[in-house]
Formats: structure tokens, sequence, C-alpha cells
């Protein structure tokens, strides 16, 4: 399964996992259908964010509630592994629900995409595309 995710997602993952290390960095993907548009950082209030992450409840509530409003539609959910691989750990794993929806995981200057089947995780192929302007226009095009 193929994914889009601008070149803004992929830049704003990188820094947000930078910032936070040495713990881990959380947030929501937002789009439209199978592309990822925004990453919304939120706070990691798990008890031990350097091994693992909770995304502030806040944020999430307010995420969905935007995307019920007419927003952007939560398609899932981005985490950094400070230490490891951008594959999903054991506990990743354990919190698989099966909702289909999108993580990404940053992990060793990579990321890689990840489907939650509620068995695991499937990883996805992605492809960066540009930015979509103000004015409805890959920010890459020029009007005619």
């Amino acid at each position: 399964m193929n994914v889009e995710v601008t070149s803004d997602v992929i830049a704003r993952l990188h820094e947000e996992s930078l910032s936070a290390h040495p713990e881990e960095c959380c947030g929501i993907l937002t789009g439209e259908g199978e592309r990822i548009e925004a990453a919304i950082p939120a706070a990691n209030v798990a008890a031990q964010p350097t091994h693992h992450f909770e995304i502030d409840p806040a944020t999430l509530l307010a995420a969905h509630r935007a995307a019920r409003q007419g927003g952007p539609q939560v398609l899932g959910y981005y985490h950094s592994h400070p230490v490891g691989h951008p594959v999903p750990s054991a506990t990743d794993c354990e919190h698989s629900t099966g909702d289909s929806r999108i993580w990404a995981i940053i992990a060793d200057g990579q990321v890689a995409f990840w489907r939650d089947t509620g068995n695991g995780f499937s990883p996805m192929t992605y492809h960066v595309v540009a930015p979509v302007a103000a004015n409805g226009l890959n920010s890459n095009a020029s009007p005619e």
C-alpha cells in the first residue's frame, strides 16, 4: 500500500525527533485519503518518555474535533525511537487496534510508515510530494 506524504511533513518529523531526543516525540498525522499533509506535534505524556510515548489527550481530541468540523482528517500518528530502528516495537504491536490508521516511526535518520492491522503492523511504501500552497496548487507548480 502506498501513501503520499508532503516534503514539509517529512522535514517536520525529522525536526521533532531531533528536538525531543533522548525522549520519544509523538503527534498526529492529518490529511485526506492516503495523502499526509500535516504533522501536529503533541506532548509526550508517557510516564517514561525515553522508552514510550503517549499522545497528549487534549491534542488528540482537538484534532478529531477539527476533523468532525470539516478540517483535515486524522490519518494516523507518529513517534520516534531515539535508539533503534524505524520499525514497530513489541510495545507498539501491543497497542495495535486494527483501526487501519497510519503510523510513522522516525529512527536512525529515517522515517517509515506502517498500517495498523490489529495483528500488528504492515509496512507501507510512500512517496514524497510537494505541499499544496494556499492557492491550491502544488508549491512547485506554476499557474497557467
